[in-house]
């Protein structure tokens, strides 16, 4: 497409055609809830139980179509509208039908016959008042748009024959692609691509998100996604028993400790973490001050006695406590007031930092397990590390491995992150934080939340010691592990995008009380 073409994406329309956009589709963040495509199917026939008419859902998808294709070329551009023989192919016929009507050039392409499409599909194509051209990966050069409608999000085998054919026409002439639910060819429930998949400069899906959309590589598949409401009433969500959510603040909002007026820093929790040797001592520092910034009343270091002068010349409102041994770390958190802990970076891998995780384990303070104190137990020394998780009786327990660590830790295993952090933390007994670009909190009571505001720029040294000083710190302040590992994710990556590039792990702390700010005054009245 030519920059000066009338087609061109992103056209700047008018506030009066913006606000007719706005009325005929709303569109929504896409809630809490990840719908897998069988819990997706589920609410499409319970919302028809109750009361709304499947044809009605259709329509109301399609124009939700049609109304974000509208935003992305103006009337006269050529669109391509390929459908397939399910319901997204009928979703794709009432876009066609609806930007036909609006003087757009549409062709529109059927995998499969006419006269093999069945129920709504067969409907809405009986509706639309054009030529139903055959897939034909040669008809599909000197494009302004294609509107995939080929398979949607339950798709369980790679694309091949003719439609694998259209996908390698579309991707050759670089044509942006307008996918409906997800690009085809990807699983709607990992974000996996079965086979060749069709890359989305954007995607409409329909009342939630699904897991799809947010795991990698998925999430880059799909483009901007937009979800639109279509009118599934949100009640049927009660019986879908849906366990996999977005990590937004509406997830852990309401347990968040804000301060109180007539609160003091001993009611907001004493975090420990515990240093590593004097060549390794940042990383205690760096977790520290995540703790600290996070809201936690009172912040110490624990430090190995030849590491304490180091400690020393670093700190200044956290706090330094000497300690010898896994006895003398039992000792400190003897301590009850001292009500977290994190151990683990820069600690070393061996016996030694076995012995102070059990040490920290046996304390009745809530524990945050990084880096070393996770690598020590790979091998035939996981049992060692169940047990005395298990001995705790629920007391709060979070693991926050990268990929690396977590294999380390519980072995290669098949699926997604999403699928390795729940049966990681079914395993082990306690919260699971496993750390990526699309990083996934597990409990071992089966929720899971996909966190998906991580800029590139976290990955950098020490951005991890933060993020599980962040987690130390809620856990001070006595919010439940689940949440308060959701919500430090989360915090950790808006404090990540409002630095920008550049960032080092040490900008992170300090950017949090402008990202604090902004939630809290999110907060509802």
């Amino acid at each position: 497409m030519g920059g000066a073409s009338p087609h061109t994406l992103n056209t700047g329309l008018s506030r009066n055609w913006e606000t007719h956009l706005q009325n005929e589709t709303i569109w929504t963040d896409g809630g809490l809830e990840l719908l897998t495509p069988a819990e997706m199917g589920r609410a499409d026939r319970l919302a028809v139980e109750h009361g709304s008419e499947s044809l009605a859902l259709m329509e109301a998808a399609g124009r939700a179509v049609a109304d974000a294709a509208r935003r992305l070329v103006k009337p006269g551009a050529r669109v391509a509208v390929l459908a397939g023989p399910g319901n997204n192919g009928g979703d794709a016929f009432v876009a066609a039908r609806l930007l036909k009507r609006a003087s757009y050039d549409v062709r529109l392409f059927l995998a499969g016959t006419k006269a093999a499409l069945k129920g709504d599909a067969a409907e809405m194509a009986r509706r639309f008042d054009g030529p139903i051209r055959p897939l034909d990966p040669f008809q599909l050069e000197s494009l302004h748009l294609v509107i995939d409608g080929l398979y949607g999000a339950g798709l369980t085998r790679p694309i091949d024959g003719v439609a694998a054919e259209v996908v390698a026409a579309v991707m050759d002439h670089g044509t942006p692609v307008l996918a409906i639910d997800v690009p085809s060819g990807l699983d709607g429930a990992t974000g996996a691509p079965l086979g060749p998949v069709l890359r989305a400069t954007e995607t409409v899906t329909f009342f939630r998100l699904k897991p799809g959309h947010l795991l990698y590589p998925g999430r880059a598949l799909c483009g901007t996604v937009r979800v639109a409401d279509i009118g599934i009433p949100p009640s049927v969500l009660a019986g879908l028993g849906i366990k996999t959510f977005a990590n937004k603040p509406a997830l852990w909002r309401a347990l968040f400790p804000w301060p109180s007026a007539d609160g003091h820093k001993y009611a907001r929790g004493h975090a420990v973490v515990v240093s590593g040797p004097p060549e390794a001592t940042g990383a205690a520092r760096l977790a520290a001050r995540g703790a600290l910034r996070v809201g936690a009343g009172l912040v110490t270091v624990a430090s190995p006695l030849d590491a304490v002068e180091v400690n020393a010349r670093h700190l200044t409102a956290i706090m330094l406590k000497p300690f010898e041994g896994p006895e003398g770390l039992t000792e400190l958190l003897s301590d009850t007031r001292k009500n977290a802990v994190l151990i683990g970076p820069g600690g070393g891998v061996g016996e030694a930092m076995r012995r102070l995780v059990e040490a920290a384990l046996r304390s009745d303070a809530a524990v945050v397990l990084d880096a070393d104190a996770l690598t020590s137990f790979a091998g035939d020394e996981f049992l060692r590390l169940r047990s005395a998780i298990a001995q705790r009786r629920g007391r709060p327990v979070v693991l926050t491995p990268h990929d690396g660590e977590f294999a380390r830790l519980f072995g290669e295993a098949p699926g997604t992150r999403l699928d390795r952090a729940r049966r990681g933390a079914a395993e082990i007994g306690a919260e699971v934080l496993l750390k990526g670009s699309d990083t996934v909190i597990a409990s071992p009571e089966g929720p899971a939340a996909i966190n998906a505001n991580a800029p590139p720029w976290l990955a950098t040294a020490g951005s991890g010691d933060v993020l599980g000083g962040f987690i130390t710190g809620l856990l001070a302040q006595g919010m439940p592990a689940f949440q308060a590992a959701a919500a430090a994710a989360w915090l950790h990556g808006e404090a990540g995008a409002n630095f920008g590039p550049g960032l080092i792990a040490e900008d992170l702390p300090e950017r949090l009380p402008a990202v604090l700010a902004r939630l809290q005054g999110a907060r509802p009245a």
